[in-house]
């Protein structure tokens, strides 16, 4: 309720835990049941937006904004980010401005996500690389 209070704009099914940390809410779209986990900091200087039922684990970083390291004044540059449908960024990953993190992909633990993320492709490390690739096993028992 405060998020939409402060012009977040939250689907339904939405699940964001309490220690979730929203610089800007207004800049904040979440899609139909995704979720920010715990500890999670949303840096929204710029546009930060959830598909449908994305994941975002605890103490992950999303940061939308940066300085340009080539000016004398290192004036500060904004981009949006966009965690696609059904993609999972998974405990304490680093997500920076200019991000799309694609349908279905997995950003691994501790990763730090400098370039975009193709759906369904699985990556970690630091800078992020790609490590493999996302495929569901339906029918498969637990």
């Amino acid at each position: 309720m405060l998020l939409r209070l402060f012009g977040a704009k939250i689907g339904p099914g939405v699940h964001v835990y309490p220690s979730v940390l929203v610089w800007a809410p207004w800049n904040l779209t979440m899609a139909e049941g995704s979720s920010l986990g715990p500890w999670v900091d949303c840096y929204c200087v710029d546009k930060i937006e959830l598909g449908e039922w994305a994941l975002v684990s605890q103490r992950v970083f999303l940061c939308s904004a940066t300085h340009d390291i080539a000016s004398p004044t290192f004036e500060l540059k904004t981009a949006p980010i966009f965690i696609g449908k059904k993609a999972w960024v998974a405990a304490e990953a680093f997500v920076g401005p200019g991000i799309t993190v694609g349908e279905g992909a997995v950003v691994a633990a501790r990763a730090c996500v400098v370039k975009n993320v193709k759906s369904w492709s699985v990556v970690g490390g630091n800078p992020a690389k790609v490590i493999g690739n996302r495929r569901i096993k339906y029918g498969a028992k637990s």
